[in-house]
């Protein structure tokens, strides 16, 4: 409970902060031209915290911020960390973005243009860009390129000063220091001033939290039980296969002794020395003896 951070503390970067004010259009649309550098004539709809799972067995995800202008779908995230594996979790979220746009049509020409678009407040790369911008390109002539409509673009905001654009860098800076420099940031400042002051968004905010927070506590409590019983069952496995591996050994070495007894006792019935035999067969004198008397 005491990691949930309090509203008074909540800046645009927080993600229940950033989702409610991206479903503003009018900002969402403006984030979008400032960043991707596009126009964009009209938002459909922006969802915050859409999930996605074309099929029960996949792995869905839940988008920050997904809009559709009709034409594009724009997928926004806010990273207040380093992702882990951040190419290969936006590889995925294509791939998930894509399915769904194809469950609503039917022929690989009705994909929609997709961009992802990542804005991150550290560096993913250590490379002190402010933007990185990926395409699909052909190796061996770069000015080929497949085609296949398909963009994504990471922000990071610690490399705002290097930024030539004007705009994109008082929006990186605002990120980074909450300095609000231009209209554009003004108006998402105040945003944010105005619902940490809302009781509706103190009351939604809370509710989410706790709910993430109680979903948390039984992820452990339930991993937990799982983990006891999945160890238990593989304790159980282990010593069963312990056993076998024992009891082979056991076999092979009971089957060993009884081998050498016998042995033992032929070269007993030719007369040769007990000494003899302890030497050459390995028995301990004792029950060399011992076999000799009881066949006497």
């Amino acid at each position: 409970m005491n990691t949930i951070k309090p509203v008074e503390e909540l800046t645009f970067t927080d993600d229940f902060m950033f989702t409610t004010i991206m479903k503003d259009k009018e900002i969402c649309k403006e984030l979008l031209e400032r960043l991707l550098k596009i126009k964009v004539s009209n938002i459909n709809y922006p969802v915050a915290q859409k999930s996605l799972a074309p099929f029960f067995e996949t792995k869905g995800v839940r988008l920050d911020v997904y809009v559709d202008d009709g034409k594009r779908v724009f997928d926004i995230e806010i990273q207040t960390y380093i992702p882990e594996a951040i190419g290969k979790r936006m590889r995925y979220y294509q791939s998930i973005l894509d399915m769904d746009s194809l469950q609503k049509g039917s022929v690989y020409t009705e994909l929609k243009e997709t961009y992802i678009l990542f804005i991150c407040t550290n560096d993913p790369f250590g490379r002190d860009l402010p933007v990185y911008t990926f395409k699909n390109r052909c190796i061996e002539d770069e000015q080929v390129s497949n085609d296949d409509k398909s963009t994504k673009v990471i922000y990071n905001a610690t490399s705002y000063a290097k930024e030539k654009d004007s705009q994109i860098r008082a929006f990186l800076q605002y990120l980074c220091n909450r300095s609000s420099t231009d209209d554009f940031t003004n108006k998402i400042d105040k945003q944010v001033e105005h619902f940490k002051l809302s009781e509706r968004f103190k009351g939604d905010y809370m509710f989410v939290k706790l709910h993430e927070w109680e979903m948390k506590e039984k992820a452990k409590k339930e991993g937990y039980e799982e983990g006891f019983e999945s160890g238990r069952e593989k304790g159980i496995q282990v010593g069963i296969q312990q056993g076998i591996e024992q009891g082979i050994q056991k076999g092979i070495s009971e089957g060993a002794e009884q081998t050498k007894i016998e042995t033992a006792k032929n070269m007993i019935l030719d007369k040769i020395p007990l000494e003899q035999i302890e030497k050459w067969i390995g028995l301990p004198f004792e029950t060399i003896k011992r076999i000799a008397d009881e066949m006497s």
